[in-house]
């Protein structure tokens, strides 16, 4: 069988997977690298140590083939940005989308009377995640830094540049940026005015089945592979994982929870939330992915370790995640009437507010951390519902979810997920959903496949949850207090974010 690698480039590590034509996973790396948090706001990585991940991650991979490698397929984190000189030398670490220092770029811009036009031509919701309120604030606040730049790039395109000399980006990801029209499939030219960058000092635009190559002679010796083996650009990682858990028929959404999460469908052609919320990227022709990103995933749950089960950890030396679960399984659903709110590091969806704030509502002398615990599943959860809820006003109701990210490790919180949405969720074998997305993309850029559709046969599921009639009535008439208190509290984060 044809083997590809799928090249997933994460926030916080890099997975690199051989695959065979069917789906099966041969050989796999994973390796990580720090994330810099030194002053309020910051999340900055290291260009450089993503490379060597990279590599590390391929030369590992390739030493298991068992035949010529067809080619490696990347993915990537969304709303990276690097500034290159002339020489493609990093003048600064990635601004990973996690960097909230541009929130007041973000709210400039989206004060502007054009800021609706803006998301209609781009279809990225204003936010100090993208690429273009970062370039705005540091327009703003470092115009020497940003004079000096030669180029503005993303993670994924400073990597290709490094393996093969050349440096483009995939509309999927550019897609993501702010500054790509969406409808023409280009930089669009009023943002970049508005982020003070000209479409010179960008990678070229190619499409997400793009294949280079060029590998250096060095580089191959290294990797064991051919110099001529293909590098095939890509996509975003988001949309990748919707075709590597195959949800891309109507009707079938991918529910992801990794350190953040999100829930996405995809469509045909373009669709737009008339009031911004949502996100509509390229993923192929004719497969656009529509959904919300939310901040508050995995890392909630770390919070709740990190905060009330402290003791645990100490004693023990490891994470207590499992614990932590088992308490809140005991739980019933509804946490004896208590609520929370997951905006512990602000919400991008469905708020779109970087001064969100977590909260605990309902709180009473009898609830204990297994109750708070459970709230917090529940809450993240209901969060997830929330930007569900606008997803399918777009584009119509789920008939079925499809599962990725750490979480499906939890049968406690998987099971809050499937009554939290009364839908039936299914758990793919392969919890690599974006390299494995990356590597059918690539099978169909080879021609090993025919289509995209090809998933079908390639994405094995592995489990089924199904929603508990009991819990579910509990959600019901649960999660409309907690949207209540959402649309209640939001005017007042901006007066709290005044005491950070």
């Amino acid at each position: 069988m044809t083997e590809i690698i799928g090249v997933d480039i994460g926030t916080t590590s890099t997975k690199v997977v051989l695959y065979d034509q069917a789906g099966t996973m041969i050989a796999s790396a994973n390796h990580g690298y720090p994330l810099y948090q030194t002053t309020p706001g910051m999340a900055e990585e290291s260009p450089t140590a993503i490379y060597e991940a990279v590599i590390a991650g391929l030369t590992e991979v390739t030493a298991k083939a068992t035949q010529p490698v067809a080619g490696i397929s990347f993915s990537a984190a969304m709303h990276s940005l690097i500034l290159l000189d002339d020489h493609f030398t990093p003048l600064t670490r990635m601004l990973t989308w996690a960097d909230n220092r541009a929130a007041a770029a973000a709210a400039q811009l989206r004060a502007r009377p054009d800021a609706h036009d803006l998301y209609l031509r781009t279809g990225t919701p204003i936010h100090p995640m993208t690429p273009l309120s970062k370039l705005v604030w540091l327009a703003t606040t470092q115009p020497k830094l940003q004079a000096q730049a030669r180029w503005f790039v993303d993670i994924k395109a400073y990597i290709l540049q490094r393996l093969c000399g050349q440096l483009v980006t995939d509309y999927s990801i550019a897609n993501a940026t702010g500054l790509f029209n969406l409808h023409q499939l280009t930089w669009d030219q009023q943002a970049l005015a508005l982020a003070h960058v000209r479409a010179d000092q960008l990678p070229q635009l190619v499409d997400t089945t793009t294949q280079l190559t060029g590998l250096t002679p060095a580089l191959a010796d290294q990797l064991k592979l051919s110099p001529e083996t293909p590098l095939i650009v890509g996509a975003s990682d988001g949309c990748l994982a919707n075709l590597g858990v195959n949800a891309i028929d109507p009707g079938v959404a991918a529910v992801t929870i990794g350190t953040s999460g999100a829930v996405r469908v995809v469509t045909d052609q373009p669709q737009l939330d008339p009031e911004g919320r949502l996100f509509c990227y390229y993923l192929a022709p004719k497969r656009w992915v529509i959904g919300g990103p939310v901040n508050n995933g995995g890392n909630v749950l770390h919070w709740v370790q990190e905060t009330l089960f402290a003791a645990e950890k100490s004693t023990t030396g490891h994470d207590n995640y499992d614990l932590i679960t088992r308490l809140a399984a005991k739980v019933p659903a509804g946490s004896h009437g208590l609520l929370m709110h997951p905006y512990l590091n602000g919400e991008r969806a469905p708020l779109w507010d970087a001064n969100a704030r977590g909260a605990y509502f309902g709180l009473t002398a009898r609830h204990t951390r297994a109750e708070m615990a459970r709230a917090a599943l529940e809450g993240i959860c209901f969060n997830l519902a929330h930007v569900a809820k606008m997803v399918q006003a777009l584009t119509g109701p789920f008939t079925n979810l499809q599962a990725s990210g750490g979480f499906t490790r939890s049968e406690t919180w998987l099971q809050i997920l499937a009554d939290t949405f009364d839908t039936t969720v299914t758990i793919p074998a392969s919890f690599e959903s974006s390299s494995l997305g990356a590597a059918i993309l690539g099978f169909d850029s080879l021609g090993v496949i025919s289509d995209l559709s090809a998933a079908q046969t390639m994405v094995q599921p592995d489990q089924q949850r199904q929603p508990n009639a009991t819990n579910v009535a509990v959600y019901r008439d649960l999660y409309p207090i907690y949207e209540q208190l959402a649309t209640a509290y939001q005017p007042i984060y901006q007066q709290l974010a005044k005491f950070n």
